[in-house]
C-alpha cells in the first residue's frame, strides 16, 4: 500500500466550485499516477474552514467512486494559512517506490509544496 497527496484551491465557496475543483484534482491524480478506481483503498479529503457549501466526497461519488470509502474532514485552522483549499490523501493498493508517486498541487495549492510542483 502507498499514499498519494493532492491539493487544489476552489475559486469560491459555492457548491459548483467545490465540486469542480475536487473532480479536477482527483482526475489529475488518477491520470498522472496511471491508476484505476479498483486500485484505491480509501480517500481522505479535507477542506479549509471557509469551504462550507458541500462535502468534496459528493464530487467523488458523482465521478464514480461509489465503492471506495471516503472520509471528509475539516483542515486544522492555522493562522495565515491558505484559504479555500481542498486536500486529498489517497491510499492505493499496490507497491510503488515513493520517488515514483506523482503528488499533485494545482491552482493556488502550488505554493503549499513548491518542492513537488514540476
Amino acid at each position: 500500500m502507498y499514499a498519494i497527496r493532492g491539493a487544489i484551491s476552489a475559486k469560491a465557496n459555492t457548491e459548483k466550485d467545490i465540486l469542480e475543483a475536487t473532480k479536477e484534482i482527483m482526475q489529475n491524480l488518477m491520470q498522472e499516477n496511471d491508476l484505476q478506481k479498483e486500485d484505491l483503498i480509501s480517500i481522505i479529503t479535507t477542506t479549509t474552514d471557509d469551504l462550507t457549501k458541500v462535502y468534496p466526497g459528493k464530487a467523488l461519488r458523482e465521478i464514480g467512486y461509489n465503492l471506495t470509502p471516503i472520509l471528509c474532514m475539516q483542515e486544522m485552522k492555522v493562522e495565515m494559512s491558505s484559504q479555500k483549499m481542498i486536500r486529498l490523501l489517497i491510499h492505493v493498493d499496490g507497491k510503488r517506490d515513493k520517488s515514483q508517486v506523482k503528488h499533485q498541487y494545482l491552482r493556488n495549492a502550488k505554493k503549499l509544496r513548491p518542492d513537488l510542483v514540476e
